[in-house]
């Protein structure tokens, strides 16, 4: 993906949330003697999986804030229990990388899309391992393949923690993991508006890499994404998800939903409201 002229390269790995994940974090390279199951891809697959939490936590609260620090973050805490006390970004996680098909022919695309603005950028390994330069577009690519293939919960990060930094810069560093977690309220609406609208530079670079029949579906696939990601954040806030037992399928508590929807599971007694049969008469004729 080409940078916008005013951001360096290592602030484009910035705002894929990925500079405090591969910080000190070994990389698998061809020349470097590290089995690709090795501990290096297993640590940066674990920092990835970070980073892609943190982004859907702020995600979540963007939906359904609380009383946890991103609702705060964001300037909209409530005091009531909101989408983290209800585990909608566990929801999340697993409905998007279990459930939800997200073929190799978006994956590689797009990973490729989000690295290709890194090249020739050097990255130095760290502790056992040899210091040889390393472009930072290779280590990115090692990152995101993960054995061929992308968690699409991952992929969701990315694209918001890029969208992210291109509504307020500033959010390319600072508390918490990702970009996006560090924007307010309002800057998350606009992120998402340039995600609906879509956002030019990024369905070129996405689009300029995809195959027929793919190809030029990439705007209306991100409008898509962005309705259903406000959906799949309320809808694993408002249901039972987090309190359902597969195996006895039984709710074992309250859920939050339940609280903030002021469900009432029980049977409803009803209210005796029976006035009467109309102009006076005393019974129902069987005709």
């Amino acid at each position: 993906m080409r940078n916008p002229p005013e951001s360096d390269r290592r602030t484009f790995l910035a705002r894929l949330g990925l500079l405090g994940a591969v910080a000190g974090i070994s990389v698998t390279v061809p020349g470097i003697a590290r089995s690709a199951s090795g501990p290096s891809l297993d640590v940066i697959g674990t920092a990835l999986g970070e980073v892609a939490r943190d982004t859907l936590n702020a995600l979540a609260v963007f939906v359904v804030p609380g009383p946890d620090a991103y609702s705060k973050a964001q300037g909209t805490p409530h005091p009531e229990p909101g989408a983290l006390e209800a585990k909608a970004p566990d929801f999340l996680i697993e409905s998007l990388d279990s459930f939800v098909p997200f073929p190799d022919q978006l994956a590689n695309p797009i990973g490729a899309a989000l690295a290709g603005g890194l090249a020739d950028v050097p990255l130095d390994l760290p502790g056992d391992l040899p210091s040889v330069p390393v472009e930072l577009d290779s280590a990115v690519r090692t990152l995101l393949s993960n054995d061929e293939h992308l968690p699409l919960s991952l992929v969701i990060a990315l694209l918001l923690n890029n969208l992210a930094t291109q509504v307020n810069p500033a959010a390319a560093s600072g508390a918490f993991l990702s970009p996006f977690a560090r924007l307010t309220f309002n800057e998350k609406a606009d992120a998402f508006r340039q995600l609906e609208e879509p956002n030019a530079e990024l369905v070129a670079a996405i689009d300029q890499q995809v195959n027929e029949p793919l190809k030029g579906s990439v705007s209306g696939m991100l409008k898509f994404v962005a309705g259903a990601l406000l959906e799949f954040s309320a809808f694993g806030t408002y249901c039972e998800w987090a309190k359902f037992d597969p195996a006895t399928r039984y709710v074992t508590g309250t859920p939050v939903g339940w609280d903030l929807s002021k469900y009432d599971p029980g049977v409803m007694d009803g209210w005796d409201e029976f006035k009467g049969y109309y102009q006076g008469r005393t019974k129902v004729s069987a005709k």
